[in-house]
C-alpha cells in the first residue's frame, strides 16, 4: 500500500481541531519544561488561542458531508462536531476560570493545562468514535487525565482522598465497560465496528442483553446516573473546582455523546430494553439529585447533586429516542455549559477571596460584590428552570418532546423534581440578599475589597460575564442554536426524520418585531 492509499484511507483531515489540541498540549509541556514557572504568564493564553482555533476548524468542517476516517473508526458528522465543539469549549471555559485558582495553590500552571488538555482530546475522540478499541483508548485517556485532575493538589488531603475514590470506582467501570465490549466482540464473530457490530447482531439474545447491561453500566459511571453516582459528591467537594467544572460538563457531554452513538448504532434490536434501563436511570437521578440537595450546606456537594438530577433531565431526550427528544437533549447540554461553568466560576471566585464554599458563608454577599451576587443568582436560577433564562428554554423543550412521545410520567416527575431543585436554589439566591447587617456571614464580614488586577482575575472576570450573558440570552436570541442542534440530530443513527419540537416552536413564533 502507497503512502498515497493510506493517506486516503486514513482520511486525517477530519481529526484537524483535535490535532490542534495536541500541538498546543505539546507547546504548553514544553515551554513549562524550558521556562518553568516563567510560561504560567503566556502558556494559558496560548491555550485559550489553541482551543478557539480548534473550534474555529470544525466550521468548514460541518459543511461536509459526513466523512469516516482511519478505516471506519472515527466519523466526522454533524452529532461529533457539536460534542467535540462543546468539550473543547468547556476545556476552554475552565482554563479561564482556573488560572487564578491554580497560581494561588502553588501548584503548576502548564502541568495543569497539559492533563486537562490531554482530557480534552480524549473527550473529543469518544465524541466521534464507532470502533470499539478507539472508543475504550479515547475514554481511558479522557478518564486518566481526570483522575489526576482530581488529585491535582497534592497537599490537600480531600483532594488526595477524591483521587483514590474517583479513580477505584473509575477503575471498575472500565473493566465493567471493557466486559461488555469483550461480549460484543465475541457474539459478532470478531467485528470491532460498532456498524458491523450491528449487523452480525441480528437478533435478540441473552449474551446481547448483558453486554447491553455492561455497556450501559460503564456509560453511566461518567454521565453520574444513579446508581453509579457515588463518586459524585466526594470528589466535586475534594477536587479543585475548576476540575469539577470541567468534569461536570466536559465528561458528561462525551458521556451522553459515547451514549448516544454506541446504542444506537450498536444496539438498535434491543431498543426498547436500553430505552427502559434509561427511564429507570432517570427517575432515580432526577429523585435522589434533587432530594439529596436540599440537605447539602456545601456549595459544591450542592451542585454536585444538581448535576445528578440535571443529567435525569437530559435522560429524558434519551428515552424518548426521537429527533425531538435528541435535539432537546442536545440544547439542553449547550445551555447547561453556559450555566454550570457560570456557577462555578462564581464559586471560585468567592472561594478565593474567603477560603470557604459553605453556603451559609454567602448571607450578605450582595451588599460587598453586587458582581459576584448578580451573575451566582442568574445561573442558579437558570439551572432550576426560572423563565427568561437558557435553562427554562431547555428544560421546556426537554418535557414538550417527552410529552409528545407519550412519556408522560418522566415529564411529570422532571416537573415536580424542577420544583424542588428551585427551592435549593434560591436559597442560596435568598441568603446572598440579605439586608440587615446582623444577618451578614463572618466570610462577607471581612469580605477583601474587590479587585481585579492581580494575575488571573481578569480572565477569571471575562470568562464570569461571558457565561452570565450566554445563560441570560441564550434562552431568548436562540435561533442558530436551533438550527444547530436540528442539523446535528440528523446524524443520529436509527432516527426517521420528523419535525423536531424545536422546530415547530420556532414555526409558532411571531416574525421579528410582531408582538
Amino acid at each position: 500500500m502507497d503512502l498515497v492509499t493510506l493517506a486516503g484511507q486514513l482520511n486525517a483531515a477530519t481529526i484537524l481541531p483535535e490535532t490542534i489540541v495536541i500541538v498546543t498540549l505539546l507547546v504548553v509541556l514544553l515551554a513549562d519544561l524550558i521556562q518553568g514557572r516563567q510560561a504560567d504568564r503566556w502558556t494559558p493564553y496560548f491555550a485559550i488561542i489553541g482551543l478557539g482555533g480548534a473550534i474555529a476548524t470544525m466550521i468548514p468542517l460541518w459543511t461536509q458531508p459526513d466523512t469516516v476516517s482511519f478505516f471506519g473508526s472515527f466519523i466526522s458528522d454533524h452529532l461529533s462536531l457539536f460534542f467535540r465543539g462543546l468539550i473543547a469549549l468547556s476545556a476552554l471555559g475552565t482554563i479561564l476560570m482556573s488560572i487564578r485558582y491554580v497560581e494561588q495553590t502553588g501548584s503548576s500552571l502548564g502541568e495543569f493545562m497539559t492533563i486537562l488538555l490531554t482530557a480534552t482530546v480524549g473527550g473529543m475522540l469518544v465524541a466521534a468514535a464507532q470502533e470499539l478499541v478507539f472508543i475504550f483508548v479515547a475514554l481511558e485517556t479522557l478518564s486518566i487525565a481526570s483522575y489526576l485532575l482530581t488529585g491535582y493538589t497534592k497537599r490537600d488531603s480531600r483532594s488526595n482522598e477524591a483521587a483514590l475514590k474517583y479513580l477505584l470506582i473509575g477503575a471498575a467501570s472500565s473493566a465493567i465497560f471493557l466486559y461488555g465490549s469483550s461480549l460484543l466482540y465475541g457474539l459478532s464473530g470478531g467485528y470491532t465496528q460498532l456498524p458491523q457490530i450491528a449487523q452480525a447482531l441480528s437478533s435478540e439474545s441473552l449474551g446481547l442483553v448483558i453486554a447491553l447491561v455492561f455497556v450501559i453500566a460503564g456509560i453511566s459511571f461518567k454521565i453520574s446516573a444513579v446508581p453509579f453516582h457515588q463518586w459524585t459528591p466526594d470528589v466535586y467537594e475534594g477536587a479543585p473546582t475548576p476540575v469539577v467544572a470541567f468534569l461536570s460538563v466536559g465528561s458528561k457531554a462525551a458521556g451522553f455523546a459515547l451514549a448516544i452513538r454506541f446504542l444506537t448504532l450498536a444496539f438498535p434490536m434491543v431498543t426498547d430494553q436500553w430505552q427502559l434501563i434509561f427511564t429507570v436511570l432517570a427517575i432515580l437521578s432526577m429523585i435522589l439529585g434533587n432530594v439529596v440537595a436540599l440537605a447539602q450546606t456545601s456549595m459544591k456537594r450542592m451542585l454536585a447533586y444538581s448535576s445528578i438530577g440535571q443529567a435525569g433531565f437530559v435522560m429524558i431526550g434519551l428515552v424518548v429516542g426521537t429527533e425531538a427528544g435528541y435535539a432537546s437533549m442536545l440544547f439542553y447540554l449547550l445551555v447547561y455549559l453556559f450555566m454550570n461553568l457560570g456557577a462555578f466560576t462564581c464559586v471560585i471566585l468567592f472561594s478565593l477571596r474567603t477560603g470557604t464554599d459553605q453556603i451559609s458563608e454567602y448571607a450578605g454577599l450582595y451588599q460587598k460584590d453586587p458582581l459576584l451576587t448578580l451573575g451566582l443568582s442568574l445561573c442558579l436560577l437558570s439551572l432550576g428552570g426560572i423563565p427568561p433564562l437558557a435553562g427554562f428554554f431547555g428544560k421546556i423543550y426537554l418535557f414538550w418532546a417527552g410529552w409528545q412521545a407519550g412519556a408522560y410520567g418522566l415529564v411529570l416527575l422532571g416537573l415536580l423534581t424542577s420544583v424542588i431543585s428551585i427551592y435549593y436554589y434560591i436559597r442560596v439566591v435568598k441568603m446572598m440578599v440579605v439586608k440587615e447587617p446582623q444577618e451578614m456571614s463572618q466570610a462577607v464580614q471581612n469580605y477583601p475589597e474587590v479587585s481585579w488586577s492581580s494575575f488571573g482575575m481578569r480572565p477569571l472576570q471575562v470568562g464570569l460575564v461571558m457565561m452570565v450573558i450566554a445563560t441570560s440570552l441564550a434562552g431568548i436570541l436562540a435561533n442558530p442554536l436551533f438550527n444547530l442542534v436540528n442539523t446535528a440530530v440528523l446524524d443520529v443513527p436509527q432516527v426517521a426524520h420528523q419535525p423536531t419540537v424545536i422546530e415547530v416552536a420556532y414555526q409558532t413564533l411571531p416574525p421579528a418585531g410582531e408582538s
